[in-house]
């Protein structure tokens, strides 16, 4: 429905702040949660654990976890799914970023490349790029699923690096800092 240059099918209008293009963008992420659940797939619940662990749940039809994930070596800070479920992401204090399959939880790549522990992740809302915050007072742009390595470094803060989220529209990254700033990265 919405690329990541926030170009949305069947709207003319390039103002995201007109009536048309917030409009077209409601429809489509509409259109994409249904299509999302008439798909048969069930809604999937995540967790992830001091004991290095995450737990992958269905509690529609279920009270216990059906799949139980290892591969952190500290523990789990924040857990974030892709847009399109697809893939969610798991940030630790073993200064790694995991991808793992939304739909099965297997896993499907490390990225390494901080030096501190990882605290937040985000997904741009085209689910092709995702951001990390960290200790180590950077950001990280990956390219899923392909990127292990960063594609890119956001420096620039000057502590560590706790929050950070993509605009609605994929055009920047904001981050907030133990420093006392938030920086607006643009893409």
């Amino acid at each position: 429905p919405f690329d990541h240059y926030g170009k949305i099918a069947d709207v003319t209008s390039k103002d995201r702040d007109s009536a048309e293009w917030r409009n077209g963008a409601y429809k489509a992420s509409v259109e994409k949660y249904k299509a999302f659940k008439g798909s048969g797939e069930p809604e999937r619940l995540v967790s992830g654990s001091d004991d290095f662990t995450i737990l992958v749940w269905n509690p529609i039809e279920n009270k216990r976890p059906i799949k139980r994930l290892t591969g952190h070596q500290q523990a789990i800070n924040h857990i974030a799914f892709s847009p399109d479920s697809r893939f969610f992401a798991s940030a630790s204090f073993d200064k790694k970023v995991k991808v793992w399959n939304g739909r099965s939880g297997d896993f499907v790549a490390t990225m390494t490349g901080h030096v501190g522990a990882v605290y937040q992740v985000a997904w741009s809302s085209d689910g092709r790029y995702l951001v990390s915050a960290s200790k180590d007072s950077t950001a990280k742009l990956w390219e899923i699923p392909s990127g292990k390595k960063a594609r890119e470094t956001l420096p620039g803060h000057e502590d560590e690096v706790y929050a950070l989220d993509w605009s609605p529209n994929g055009a920047s990254v904001a981050t907030g800092s133990k420093d006392r700033t938030i920086k607006i990265w643009k893409h």
